[in-house]
């Protein structure tokens, strides 16, 4: 499956990173609980841990002590990713995106059934910034300081030249 690959850059207020997005559509055909319980093993036995159940903000935020990764268990959503001036993006039950360091992310609408299992590599503890004054520059060397995952947190071997070590 070739994964789908989103740029984003500083926007001023949201970093973004280098790195780009990964999109995975439909990793699995399972939905609801069972899909996330998938979502959570296959994420765990790369090493991408401390998950979370839930949803994604309906503001602009990002993260500069992690990357992270999202995956859809149930219904559909419209998330808009790079900031204000980024990119809105259809996603549903079955898909997966790596979001890089720094890389903003808001909810624009969603299904009622909307579910999303979340992880970070290592089990990485992860901050809530909104692109507010005074964020940056600590935001930014974080994000810098971040060590690239080892693995890819759906298929273990990297399958982005970028995001390998």
């Amino acid at each position: 499956m070739e994964p789908e690959l989103l740029y984003f850059k500083d926007d001023g207020v949201i970093p973004n990173n280098k790195l780009p997005v990964v999109i995975y559509r439909k990793v699995t055909e399972e939905t609801g609980n069972r899909a996330a319980q998938w979502l959570e093993d296959r994420f765990a036995s790369h090493d991408w841990t401390n998950s979370w159940r839930n949803g994604v903000y309906p503001f602009h935020h990002y993260h500069s002590t992690s990357h992270e990764v999202l995956g859809i268990y149930s219904g559909q959503a419209q998330l808009q990713l790079g900031g204000e001036k980024g990119q809105v993006l259809s996603v549903q039950a079955g898909d997966v995106l790596i979001l890089p360091a720094g890389t903003g992310h808001k909810k624009i609408e969603a299904s009622t059934d909307f579910g999303v299992v979340g992880a970070y590599p290592q089990g990485k503890d992860w901050d809530l910034l909104k692109g507010e004054k005074g964020e940056r520059p600590q935001a930014d060397q974080n994000i810098a300081a971040l060590e690239l995952p080892a693995k890819d947190p759906v298929y273990g071997d990297w399958r982005i030249t970028s995001w390998q070590k």
